[in-house]
């Protein structure tokens, strides 16, 4: 009887209420709920932080390079048309202009002739945009570098890859500096009177960022894209500037002396050595001829004074 007493005392008290149950999964429900939160918080830290580099890195480092390669722009002799060109294009409904000159910048892709490297000082350079193969809204952004410099300064060479989530690239041309003066889309195209060099370039390059992870690209978030905008304004040098084609200089390669040149040259400069020989020699003989007549005077002199005598 006493041990039946001691397990009926003991039982009411075994295991959790419902009331301690839901409040043990409440508050576990608030642990979980702010670790999640801190882990997003995190993610958007991380994803800010690496949009902040690739902001820092991409766009004013392909700014920099198409600035770089205009300060070096080569004019010398070349005619007023082949000193730039400037294109208006269009692709998938988004701007992307082209640029094309001749630049002193020293080349960046490298070539080889067997085992020797070829390097240039001078090269034709442009920048060129084409749809991008796996993004139906973007546009990639290649450098077109050709070793030195040909009859076609604007085609052919060898592209390097520089951006594949280019939304426009807006190139603008001004001919007259001022803030009252009207952007042109184009300039030095063939049959156009817009030749030589412009004032100033303004150049807007706009890119879409891409997001650290994949699954971060969901519809959800569209919304946090971003989406930067370079632009950038060049003043061309006016020394480089010409108005018409007979201020241009154009460098003349001397030709070789054959050797018909150098006989031939020699033979007249024998002539001319003799002529003046005998130039000098018959001036010599004048001058003899001079003082001989002195030399006959002076007897006459005699005679007539010994005749006086």
């Amino acid at each position: 009887m006493k041990t039946r007493r001691v397990a009926a005392s003991v039982s009411p008290r075994a295991g959790f209420s419902l009331a301690e149950v839901l409040l043990t999964v409440l508050i576990m429900s608030g642990i979980m709920l702010a670790i999640t939160q801190i882990l997003q918080a995190a993610r958007v830290s991380r994803d800010t932080i690496h949009i902040i580099k690739e902001t820092q890195l991409a766009g004013p480092a392909i700014m920099d390079m198409i600035e770089r390669d205009l300060r070096g722009l080569v004019t010398l002799n070349r005619t007023r048309q082949d000193h730039l060109r400037v294109e208006d294009r269009v692709m998938l409904g988004l701007d992307g202009d082209s640029l094309d000159f001749v630049t002193q910048t020293d080349s960046l892709i490298l070539r080889t002739d067997g085992d020797r490297p070829l390097l240039s000082d001078v090269n034709e350079v442009g920048y060129r945009l084409r749809p991008s193969p796996i993004y139906d809204d973007f546009l990639e952004l290649y450098r077109r570098e050709d070793l030195g410099v040909d009859d076609t300064p604007f085609e052919g060479g060898a592209f390097s890859f520089l951006h594949d989530r280019v939304k426009s690239l807006d190139i603008q041309v001004f001919e007259e500096d001022g803030p009252d003066a009207d952007p042109l889309d184009q300039w030095g195209q063939e049959g156009d009177e817009r030749i030589g060099l412009p004032t100033r370039l303004e150049i807007s390059l706009t890119l879409e960022l891409k997001q650290r992870v994949a699954r971060e690209q969901l519809a959800m978030n569209y919304a946090r894209k971003a989406m930067v905008t370079y632009r950038r304004v060049i003043r061309l040098p006016e020394a480089l500037r010409v108005a018409e084609e007979d201020e241009i200089v154009i460098l003349t390669v001397p030709q070789a002396p054959t050797a018909g040149t150098e006989v031939g040259g020699a033979a007249a400069g024998a002539e001319a050595t003799s002529a003046t020989t005998v130039g000098g020699a018959a001036g010599g003989g004048a001058i003899g001829g001079r003082g001989a007549g002195g030399g006959r005077a002076g007897p006459q002199a005699k005679g007539g004074g010994g005749r006086g005598d």
